[in-house]
């Protein structure tokens, strides 16, 4: 039955798979759909993406990390388990916003068809960040394939974002009677630092650029665009304004506040009893960050507005800190794709209340397989 669904499926999204590189051709090559930004840009109000908050209420933003299924997966019992994971949180948390930190789907072809089609189906506005496995580290389709695809959705707030920074570094404000109190820095975090020259420089074991270089990150001028945007965004508020980043691969301060607030098990670790009050959760595996340290995290801390960060990457991971004034926190797994933990299937939420502060949690689905 899952093999007929596929057959249907890739009969069916046969436009869909055509429609990118038409798309492409018609603009003249992929750069165009990018933004030409520098620097010294003037940050204007129109620039991010905006959604109004109901006054009356929280704004809910509901998060799902690594769904990752490949094509048939997608059609068989694991896409319809993700897709009750899914409907579960929906109806439970009522989110305003959806977001997926990344590995979206494993496969880059119909699998991806399948995740943009069903979260899309959802009506509910939701905003994607590219993870290792969305059209890059030898998946078939390339990421403009993939990003061509979120953009082209319905409800999907994805924009490639400026050039030369990889696919999708964007901004949503969430406003509240036309002021900006909250702002979700959407960013690519890319995939092995050495696929890249900008990996190879900027995250290289203590920057010498050796060969184990591990996972990459935010580059030098996703760092400069992010500084840019904030201090814009506060330029426009008139105060600095709170401020949420997800990204897929964690900054290697995860790894730096797991060591000080987890009892260790080899890999496993849980929370100390003197910290649970700024730490739940736990790991169950390696945290798969960059060897080296970008920046990025000090930057946040200079500029006084991220105080959440939120990930994926690390599948059996749920562990979230309060570090140095910024909540680090991994995003719950999305349903069996790839490897998993059954106990910690769901989805995240991020609280945002009139006052810009935003508060995250887990909400754990279980699910009898």
């Amino acid at each position: 039955m899952a093999t007929l669904r596929m057959i249907i499926a890739f009969i069916m999204a046969i436009p869909t798979f055509i429609t990118p590189y038409v798309q492409m051709a018609l603009r003249g090559g992929v750069d165009a759909f990018f933004e030409d930004w520098s620097v010294n840009s003037e940050y204007k109000a129109d620039y991010a993406v905006e959604i109004e908050k109901d006054p009356n209420k929280d704004f809910v933003v509901l998060n799902f990390a690594d769904i990752q299924l490949n094509p048939s997966e997608s059609y068989g019992d694991y896409g319809a388990f993700v897709k009750e994971t899914v409907n579960r949180c929906v109806e439970e948390v009522k989110p305003d916003l959806i977001t997926l930190t990344g590995d979206n789907a494993w496969g880059g072809d119909l699998s991806y068809v399948w995740v943009v089609k069903f979260i899309d189906s959802l009506g509910i506005p939701w905003a994607p960040v590219m993870g290792n496995h969305d059209g890059s580290n030898g998946d078939k389709m390339n990421e403009y394939w993939c990003a061509s695809l979120l953009d082209n959705a319905k409800n999907c707030l994805f924009k490639y974002g400026p050039k030369d920074m990889g696919y999708g570094n964007y901004v949503i404000n969430i406003t509240e009677n036309g002021k900006v109190i909250h702002t979700l820095f959407m960013m690519d975090s890319h995939s092995d630092a050495g696929d890249t020259e900008a990996g190879k420089i900027n995250y290289g074991k203590n920057g010498d650029g050796s060969d184990n270089i591990g996972y990459d990150h935010f580059w030098a001028n996703q760092i400069e665009w992010y500084e840019w945007a904030v201090n814009g965004i506060a330029k426009q508020a008139g105060k600095t304004v709170e401020s949420t980043v997800f990204m897929h691969i964690p900054v290697i301060e995860y790894r730096t506040a797991a060591a000080i607030v987890c009892n260790f098990d080899g890999d496993d670790g849980t929370v100390k009893d003197e910290y649970a009050d700024i730490a739940f959760g736990s790991l169950h595996e390696h945290i798969c960050s960059p060897e080296g340290n970008n920046g990025f995290f000090a930057k946040c801390q200079e500029l006084g507005s991220t105080k959440n960060m939120i990930c994926g990457h690390d599948h059996v991971n749920d562990l979230s800190v309060l570090y140095e004034g910024i909540r680090l926190s991994y995003a719950l797994k999305c349903g069996p794709g790839c490897y998993w933990k059954s106990d910690i299937n769901g989805g995240s939420v991020l609280t945002i209340n009139s006052c810009g502060s935003a508060t995250f949690s887990h909400h754990y689905v279980t699910i009898d397989e």
